[in-house]
């Protein structure tokens, strides 16, 4: 079975727990498209390996441009100097010229060194040495990307770690603002836990609008919630809205569009099948908040399968357009007005 992000998330914390204990692998290997899960295990490591009187004599940190094998091999096989173990760290890792040929040092490595490979948005071949090495005798760390459909469970999940429950509303406005960027959205979230009070548990789309600054009135969510009523006047100005935005690119709206009436068309297939099935059922079919149910009701009676199928359509048509592709003189903003008009017309 595919490791999903839940496996990743429930293995990094670990990590990060075991570290607060003391608990340490002779060796890490951490790599990954998505560089979240991959920086918190190494910062926290970093934090508590060492205390901070033994950081000066027992702490090496090289950065993979200038990182050179034998150098790292030979810092890892030194002995610790006061203390009960030495922190070696490897970081943007991906850069090194000879980056397997730490593999015959990770085949035995010391106990009393704590090797840290850290690949910044990349990982290494698993075919190769290393990573058998690693994996044998430490522990592998594979981040792979939040796909665009779980990005609203991950940070339902990412808050309740925090102590925090996020409305479904404002977990899709947040989303819509950090896209599946992990880092970001912790960022942002610490950015607005610091200017709300510490008593605070539950998370507003209104915290989100004021502390974020992201404008729930005229972003993508409602432009989308609003063709699904057939909410006309309220599609053209927020689409008008969107379009005017500084370097506005059609890309922006058809891609989240598509995504949109692909799972109208989904949950219409499934509905047809499965008539009987219970909200949990058809959200989790869907990947959404069964809170967006009702919606989507909604829209799979404006837009029943022919017309669904019809406006994918034209959205493989405008986005050819938008990409300069037979466009004419149109802007981008005029072409957003033109496919909006159109959708609400199919």
């Amino acid at each position: 079975m595919a490791k999903g992000f839940s496996d990743t998330d429930a293995q990094c914390r670990k990590l990060v727990e075991d570290a607060r204990r003391g608990v340490f692998s002779p060796v890490y290997l951490l790599m990954g498209e998505e560089p979240y899960y991959p920086d918190m295990v190494c910062n926290a490591i970093m934090e508590y390996a060492l205390d901070e009187s033994q950081r000066d004599f027992n702490q090496t940190v090289f950065y993979g441009t200038d990182a050179e094998t034998d150098k790292v091999v030979t810092a890892a096989m030194r002995y610790p100097v006061f203390a009960d173990r030495q922190l070696v760290v490897v970081k943007e890792a991906q850069a090194m010229k000879n980056i397997e040929g730490l593999a015959a040092y990770c085949t035995n490595p010391i106990p009393s060194t704590v090797l840290v490979i850290a690949l910044h948005g990349a990982s290494v071949d698993k075919r190769k040495s290393l990573y058998k090495a690693v994996a044998k005798n430490g522990i592998v760390v594979e981040s792979l990307p939040v796909r665009d459909y779980e990005i609203n469970r991950w940070i339902s999940s990412f808050y309740a770690g925090q102590g925090l429950k996020i409305s479904p509303e404002a977990a899709v406005l947040l989303a819509e603002h950090a896209g599946t960027d992990l880092n970001k959205i912790a960022v942002e979230t610490e950015k607005m836990r610091k200017n709300l009070p510490e008593s605070r548990t539950e998370i507003t789309v209104g915290d989100i609008e004021e502390n974020i600054g992201i404008s729930r009135q005229y972003s993508i969510f409602e432009f989308t919630k609003e063709l699904s009523y057939r909410n006309a006047a309220k599609a053209l100005k927020i689409a008008a809205y969107i379009g005017s935005a500084p370097r506005f690119m059609l890309l922006t709206a058809t891609a989240p569009l598509f995504t949109h009436f692909y799972r109208i068309l989904k949950y219409e297939a499934f509905t047809m099948k499965n008539p009987g099935a219970g909200n949990d059922v058809r959200a989790r079919v869907l990947g959404v908040n069964p809170f967006f149910l009702k919606e989507y009701d909604s829209a799979a009676a404006n837009y029943p399968c022919r017309k669904c199928m019809a406006v994918i359509s034209l959205l493989k048509e405008y986005d050819f357009k938008g990409k300069g592709g037979n466009s004419g003189e149109a802007g981008q903003s005029e072409l957003l007005m033109e496919l909006t008009a159109k959708i609400l017309n199919i």
